[in-house]
């Protein structure tokens, strides 16, 4: 079944997700999974020693990219090893490698691939990413910013977008279907991973000496804070939930638990939140909304809807909003927004009864049979186009099949 897919490159995570075009009313995006943990894959590319890359593999640092899809439009390119990419090529390279999975899945290519991207890419970073999908044979790909495709599904007024992930913050203001009237992207702003650092500390702090005396150059030790950073990540994601956790610690001396209360945890990233509402209330300042939507796994926190202005709407998983919305949004670019089904109140079940019709001037309307067929048109001369020869790939990613073109282009979307 034909179907569209989205796709959202994340600093951290990428996601796909597919909408179908066939059969009769509103088509819901499914999520398509990547083989990583919670269906999506790390947002990382490690070139290997034959010159490929290799999708979401832990490996040297050295040869790992990750993060460059918020470098496209950078002029320093990413370094592995002793080769340098550009970021854009990465990117295209990492969406053309999500594309042959799904292709392979559902057995056929998307009909169109709507890839969504940061509000503040300008003109400059959009052609240059352009420019890396045709190199890698997907010239057809519509960009459309992430607030843009988050609010594809909430509502039919102004909408606000507040945006938290690991590593980005983005508030937008938006206006439905495909309408960005203001932004801010948050350089600055405190993300995911500035809080799960907050609570590192408030673990260091709790602990005292047995923590911070601890050798820094011992690899025993660098093990313990890699592995008591994740720890402090779930802490977080578990708190969204309940109203106290406890972290363990594997110390040398045995595993030593650090207890964690949702209002402690408020309490230490309440400042940053708070700035960050700040800037989003100035964004739709004057345009208040009709609601104001979650994004990004961070912004399921308690604290955060507590704080924002108005009503406000999330899924049960914020991260995945971008990426069904970016689906959702192809399929209405193909075949225009979803309408409610016609409800039937006509009583009439017959439209050939004579005392049904209604003569003009007095005079009977003429059988059927008496009007003449109109004269057939001419034929018309339809000049097959000659396409263009598909440039080779530059660089190939492990295990990846080829994908064909998905088709047609919003013509608004250049414009943006």
């Amino acid at each position: 079944m034909p179907y569209v897919l989205g796709i959202d490159v994340g600093t951290t995570r990428t996601a796909a997700a597919v909408c179908r075009l066939g059969g009769a009313g509103r088509a819901e995006p499914e999520l398509v999974g990547l083989g990583g943990p919670g269906g999506g894959v790390a947002t990382s590319l490690q070139l290997t020693p034959d010159g490929a890359f290799a999708v979401g593999e832990p490996g040297d640092p050295r040869c790992t990219a990750t993060g460059f899809a918020r470098r496209v439009g950078d002029d320093v390119p990413v370094v592995l090893g002793s080769e340098r990419f550009p970021a854009e090529e990465l990117t295209a390279l990492l969406v053309l490698w999500v594309a042959g999975r799904v292709a392979d899945r559902e057995g056929e290519p998307a009909a169109r691939i709507v890839l969504a991207h940061p509000a503040g890419w300008g003109p400059h970073a959009k052609d240059l990413l352009r420019g890396a999908l045709h190199a890698v044979g997907l010239p057809e790909v519509t960009l459309l910013a992430e607030p843009l495709a988050a609010s594809a599904s909430f509502g039919r007024g102004p909408v606000g977008v507040f945006s938290l992930g690991g590593h980005a913050f983005g508030a937008a203001l938006v206006r439905p279907p495909f309408e960005l009237v203001a932004w801010a992207d948050g350089v600055e702003q405190a993300a995911g991973a500035d809080f799960d650092d907050l609570v590192f500390e408030h673990v260091r702090s709790a602990l005292g000496r047995p923590f911070t005396g601890l050798d820094p150059d011992d690899p025993r030790t660098r093990g313990l804070h890699a592995r008591l950073r994740r720890d402090c990540e779930a802490a977080k994601r578990v708190l969204s939930g309940a109203v106290e956790t406890a972290i363990p610690v594997h110390l040398p001396s045995g595993v030593v638990e650090v207890p964690l209360t949702r209002a402690r945890f408020e309490e230490l990233i309440r400042p940053d939140v708070e700035q960050a509402v700040s800037v989003f209330e100035r964004v739709v300042r004057g345009t208040p909304p009709e609601a104001t939507a979650l994004v990004g796994g961070s912004a399921r926190i308690p604290l955060i809807s507590s704080l924002l202005p108005g009503r406000v709407v999330f899924e049960a998983a914020p991260e995945t909003t971008a990426v069904k919305g970016a689906a959702l949004a192809g399929r209405h670019l193909l075949l225009g927004p979803d309408e409610p089904e016609p409800i039937e109140t006509s009583v009439l079940v017959r439209d050939d009864d004579p005392l049904l019709r209604f003569p003009v001037g007095g005079s009977a309307p003429a059988p059927d049979e008496e009007f003449a067929a109109p004269p057939p048109r001419p034929p018309i001369d339809i000049t097959p186009l000659d396409l263009p020869e598909r440039r080779s790939v530059k660089r190939v990613v492990r295990g990846l099949a080829a994908t064909g073109r998905s088709r047609d282009r919003d013509p608004a979307e250049d414009r943006r």
